[in-house]
């Protein structure tokens, strides 16, 4: 499955108070379904929706739905680039608005409350992992097996073109290790196999292999 990201600008830094501390929120379009976007790509509401169920009862119930500070290059979280919590998800026709929670507590959060009040525009990048079809109208349909792997990652230039993203984080295919729960690079794990058959590494050298290049990804 690919990664995907789609970016949006629909999206505002609002300032609440409470028992005199102010927080920081995003709140706005996160996900968009049943319209091309910009990337020429289309989710049908029903796909959209039952990728926004599942991240729901597994991550933002569970107060486990965070994002990042830029443009990470997998579907895995960094911890030591979360910047926000995800705290609502609500369908409003085919739109999916959020609000995520700036945490000023960590030092990605900081510095996305320092950019907010030096006046850069923030906006939010939606990502996940999926199997695209290709259509004969010049765009793709996200199937039905995209999973979100967070609602809203925090980037500055939500207006840049396509082709960057596209280029660089996209053209990886990811496969899904049930059994470590994480994601792996194909062309990592191809890279290991190709090696550990050309070099007759034993299980214990393979596995030492193998997590040599899970530091590469």
């Amino acid at each position: 499955m690919k990664l995907i990201t789609e970016e949006l600008d629909q999206v505002d830094v609002i300032v609440e108070e409470k028992n005199g501390k102010k927080n920081l929120y995003i709140e706005g379009v996160f996900l968009q379904g049943d319209c091309v976007n910009r990337n020429k790509r289309l989710y049908e509401m029903k796909t959209l929706r039952k990728g926004v169920k599942v991240y729901v009862e597994n991550y933002l119930s569970k107060g486990r739905a965070v994002g990042e500070l830029g443009h990470p290059s997998g579907p895995t979280i960094n911890l030591d680039r979360v910047s926000h919590s995800i705290i609502s998800l609500t369908e409003n026709g085919n739109n999916i608005i959020g609000k995520a929670k700036i945490l000023t507590t960590l030092p990605m959060g900081k510095i996305a409350a320092g950019l907010y009040e030096e006046g850069v525009k923030l906006g939010v990048s939606s990502r996940g992992v999926g199997s695209l079809i290709q259509t004969t109208h010049g765009y793709s349909i996200v199937s039905e097996d995209f999973t979100i792997s967070t609602a809203a990652d925090i980037v500055h230039d939500p207006s840049a073109p396509e082709a960057f993203v596209n280029g660089i984080y996209e053209g990886v295919e990811w496969l899904y290790d049930s059994k470590k729960q994480e994601w792996i690079a194909t062309s990592i794990k191809n890279k290991i196999e190709n090696d550990v058959v050309s070099n007759n590494l034993n299980e214990e050298r393979m596995l030492q292999h193998f997590e040599n290049y899970l530091k590469l990804i």
